[in-house]
């Protein structure tokens, strides 16, 4: 059986639960028997609003971030346990922003992915490269070294349950998109990362996201490439119309 796509929605700093309802509204109909994976990831207070507007639907919840303990005095913080009783099913750990403007490094991002499957979240473990390290030909040093780093002590069962996204930082947010094949390339070389250390077969299950800069204009010839397994969207996500264009171009 093949691996079944997954489009994921990461909404950032943006929508307020009042725009969440409406999208909603907007968005639900428009993807019904769609046969990709789909997730909408809002900002924590849209969280709530977002489970009630998604009930019934095929869609699936996650969050943008998630702290390494369970609770505690950590003010500002949202936990495991918390995401899972507002209906989260995904959390993304190691968002390139995460990483560069809040200092999240290798050794944190793999505390919330160990905290994520903790309570029985299944992250979404984001890798990539900056502009400097693309343009010296880095780009497979960088992406390993996080996956190392990311995945310390996880075992291969873990991997049911995790998606790995690759996200170049030099294209999110920027309007500048990797290539289908730059793309195909890097995923592909984390495809046999995975395979190295936990055997190919475990590397033929495990889904691969492309993310940076996904529109309805190039979302099919990304998803067409055989190790890309679906796409984590940014800025198209917060258009119901646009992110519903990504979602049928990777039925």
């Amino acid at each position: 059986m093949g691996r079944r796509p997954l489009i994921a929605g990461n909404w950032k700093m943006h929508l307020t639960p009042s725009e969440t309802e409406a999208f909603c509204k907007a968005f639900v109909g428009s993807v019904e028997g769609c046969a990709a994976e789909i997730l909408l990831i809002p900002s924590f207070p849209s969280l709530d609003r977002a489970r009630e507007g998604l009930d019934g639907s095929q869609v699936r919840l996650g969050a943008q971030d998630i702290h390494t303990e369970q609770k505690g005095a950590f003010t500002g913080a949202v936990s495991g346990p918390m995401l899972e009783d507002v209906g989260c099913t995904y959390v993304l750990v190691g968002h390139s922003e995460r990483r560069a403007v809040f200092g999240d490094d290798d050794s944190t991002v793999n505390g919330k992915l160990h905290a994520a499957l903790a309570s029985d979240l299944l992250p979404i473990l984001c890798v990539g490269e900056v502009l400097e390290d693309r343009k010296a030909g880095r780009t497979e040093d960088i992406v390993s070294a996080q996956l190392d780093r990311g995945l310390a002590d996880v075992g291969p069962e873990a991997f049911e349950c995790i998606t790995i996204a690759y996200e170049p930082v030099w294209a999110i947010g920027t309007g500048e998109t990797a290539t289908p094949q730059q793309a195909q390339e890097t995923i592909a070389a984390i495809r046999d990362w995975i395979s190295e250390h936990f055997g190919e077969d475990l590397a033929s299950g495990v889904r691969i996201l492309y993310g940076g800069s996904v529109k309805p204009a190039n979302a099919s010839e990304l998803l067409a490439k055989p190790d890309i397994d679906g796409a984590l969207v940014g800025g198209a996500s917060l258009d119901p119309e646009a992110f519903s264009q990504i979602v049928a171009a990777a039925d």
